[in-house]
């Protein structure tokens, strides 16, 4: 009989987490994979498949507390034997609502001293906390942000593991790569949710520095920061796009010459992982979390300095075979390392240690 995984999570906004979680599960048709949002939010429509799927329609995250019985009925209902929480707030219900006896995994897609979130003290109280709660079984995106976790919330870990964010190779390799439109503007692209932690508006200044003529940026992905980062872009003149969503990026990235992103803090970032399997040449925030996985495949930008951007920016536009030579090292690295078989290898591990000694 097939075992039961409830996956929560925050909702199906077309984010890292979120798009790790959706094609996680569709690699998982040995189990009975139930997903619950806490918000209506999907972006993934029928892209999602599941067994099941529950959303718990909040309209305020003050409502979080009067949750834990509603989930602790899905959870009975359906015979769930794992738990599997991603991102704060679904970790935090989870904990309150996941009966003793029922194995509880969190999934922590941030290393947490640099995270927006956690530099609010209530944050690291209600982890604290609520960890006591439920004996919580902690999985890292990166292996530096495990360690961090403990020693940052002075916590006692129970059970860890640290397993990469991946990339499906399937869908990001030279086969889904377009012809390139030759043009005469090195063509700069970034993709992200336009929120305070991607750090767009450190782009947006070294875009006042640079060449409209010779530089050009576009920006996909969506979030609150837009009419912000409209303004400033008109206001500016500025040779920068913000160009939405897209699902198929995989079509979209060999049109660029480079790949960018001014990120303060980040996890595993999956939109990184895509450019470097697509061959991207890559320039990046000097961030633990970048050099943790690009190594020496790209180069680092410091985030105090705008000019060390622009600078760097032009070196690597005036030498395309050095271009050339870091989107093969970036690839190779993405391969060996980050696949979607080598993640859900350690995923089914984990799954399979987890029921056994329970």
């Amino acid at each position: 009989m097939k075992k039961t995984i409830l996956h929560i999570i925050y909702n199906l906004g077309r984010g890292g987490a979120e798009t790790m979680l959706v094609t996680v599960v569709k690699e998982l048709p040995d189990y009975n994979n139930i997903i619950v949002t806490l918000f209506p939010q999907n972006h993934f429509k029928d892209e999602l498949k599941c067994d099941k799927y529950y959303c718990l329609n909040l309209t305020s995250i003050l409502q979080l507390p009067f949750t834990a019985h509603r989930l602790k009925k899905i959870i009975k209902e359906n015979n769930v034997d794992i738990v599997h929480s991603h991102l704060f707030w679904p970790t935090i219900l989870a904990r309150m609502g996941t009966p003793k006896n029922i194995p509880l995994m969190t999934t922590i897609h941030a290393f947490i001293a640099t995270s927006v979130e956690y530099k609010n003290w209530y944050i690291r109280v209600l982890d604290r906390i609520t960890y006591r709660f439920h004996k919580n079984i902690i999985i890292t995106v990166a292996k530096g942000a495990l360690d961090e976790y403990f020693n940052f919330l002075k916590l006692k870990p129970y059970k860890t593991y640290a397993l990469h964010t991946f990339v499906d190779v399937k869908v990001f390799n030279d086969s889904n790569a377009l012809p390139k439109k030759e043009s005469s503007v090195f063509k700069l692209i970034t993709v992200g949710a336009l929120r305070k932690q991607k750090n767009h508006t450190y782009l947006l200044k070294a875009f006042k520095l640079l060449d409209n003529k010779k530089f050009q940026l576009d920006i996909y992905g969506e979030g609150p920061l837009r009419m912000q980062m409209e303004a400033i872009i008109h206001d500016n003149d500025l040779n920068v796009n913000l160009k939405g969503e897209v699902r198929d990026i995989q079509h979209v990235l060999n049109q660029y010459d480079l790949y960018v992103m001014s990120s303060s803090f980040e996890g595993f970032s999956l939109s990184v992982l895509e450019a470097m399997a697509m061959r991207m040449p890559l320039l990046l925030s000097n961030i633990k979390s970048f050099r943790e996985q690009c190594e020496n495949t790209t180069v680092y930008f410091d985030l105090d300095n705008i000019k060390d951007f622009t600078e760097k920016l032009k070196t690597m536009a005036s030498d395309k075979n050095y271009l050339e030579n870091l989107g093969k090292a970036a690839h190779i690295r993405a391969v060996n390392n980050f696949t979607l078989e080598q993640h859900m290898q350690g995923l089914r591990k984990i799954y399979s240690a987890v029921l056994t000694n329970n």
